[in-house]
């Protein structure tokens, strides 16, 4: 999917982005012991030499302050607060997570409720590490055609719970974390915009990244938790190799379609799967990896948290600066990719 050629009445910006994540900081080490607890073995250098990861961060359980959705409501306020806009502003609020607080009713609606914000439009999203990107074009489109002036954008996760500490390759990747972003209408020829994106998928690469059990395929039963079906599987070389393909992909597609280069992009927001995966595609697309925003060392993989949370803190640090080309790029479950240009 792409934005269309022919110009539209509005454009849409970021007008606002925020971040929002647990207290708890968990180090290498002491995720090692919580592994070894389980049977497994791993330590602190065998941590960073693959992934680059040297902390994450965990909600609590039973903490109602650090559900999925009351993350989100601290970010979605930080954004709030730098677009100026209140609760009774916002037409719709895009949640993209595939660690809801609950099946049913959304954690779009459980922010709502938190908010306030009773002529929202609210729903989940699902593309896991994707859906910002995805949000993203959603509400892009929406606003282009008119149908909102304001759309709260939410990527975010609590994937702690869904954790197999049993399998070491996958649980030291992850972390949860909240980013939100405040997306506005604005004149076609604002200097301040998206600019584009690209947003794909392929269902038949679904075995890459998924969990067998929870949903209405399989119950949730004593003998699925004795065999973890109930956590996250994950197929850690398959998916480094396609990752690293496709944001590479993504990057050259996505500034090409816009009539760029990789020269003209002053930040890369990749997803923050792994280190190493982000410095191999830097590698790839000879592009500088000062440029490319890292959060992963400290707050790993957050799935759909992962680029507006390295966005917001590189907002609000000074290194993005007004007129700035942004490049989001994403890869997650399903298989779902894609990519965006932001002018800020």
């Amino acid at each position: 999917m792409s934005r269309n050629s022919h110009v539209m009445p509005f454009a849409s910006r970021i007008a606002g982005i925020g971040s929002a994540f647990p207290e708890t900081s968990v180090s290498n080490s002491a995720l090692a012991e919580k592994i070894a607890n389980y049977g497994a073995e791993t330590n602190d250098p065998w941590i960073v030499e693959r992934t680059g990861i040297r902390e994450r961060r965990f909600s609590q359980p039973g903490n109602e302050a650090e559900r999925n959705s009351s993350l989100g409501y601290r970010a979605a306020i930080k954004a709030m607060e730098m677009a100026g806009i209140g609760p009774m502003d916002i037409d719709q609020i895009i949640y993209a997570t595939c660690s809801p607080d609950t099946l049913v009713p959304s954690t779009a609606c459980w922010l709502q409720s938190k908010l306030g914000a009773k002529r929202a439009l609210a729903y989940d999203l699902n593309a896991a590490c994707s859906g910002f990107v995805f949000g993203l074009s959603i509400a892009d489109q929406a606003i282009q055609t008119g149908k909102a002036k304001h759309i709260l954008l939410l990527g975010s996760e609590v994937l702690s719970p869904f954790l197999n500490w049993k399998d070491r390759q996958t649980c030291i990747i992850f972390g949860d974390g909240s980013g939100a972003a405040v997306i506005s209408q604005c004149p076609s020829d604002s200097p301040s915009r998206i600019l584009g994106h690209q947003i794909e998928s392929d269902g038949t690469q679904w075995d890459l990244f998924y969990m067998p059990a929870g949903g209405s395929n399989q119950e949730v039963t004593a003998e699925v938790i004795e065999q973890s079906l109930n956590k996250m599987q994950m197929k850690g070389r398959d998916i480094f190799k396609f990752a690293t393909r496709t944001l590479a992909d993504n990057a050259l597609k996505m500034v090409e379609s816009q009539g760029l280069t990789l020269q003209d992009v002053d930040w890369m927001i990749p997803h923050q799967a792994n280190l190493r995966i982000l410095e191999a595609v830097a590698k790839r697309l000879d592009f500088p990896v000062e440029k490319v925003l890292v959060n992963v060392d400290r707050y790993a993989n957050t799935s759909a948290a992962t680029v507006p949370t390295a966005m917001d803190e590189a907002v609000r640090d000074g290194r993005i600066k007004k007129g700035q080309l942004l490049l989001l790029n994403v890869f997650g479950a399903g298989v779902t990719y894609g990519a965006a240009l932001v002018r800020w």
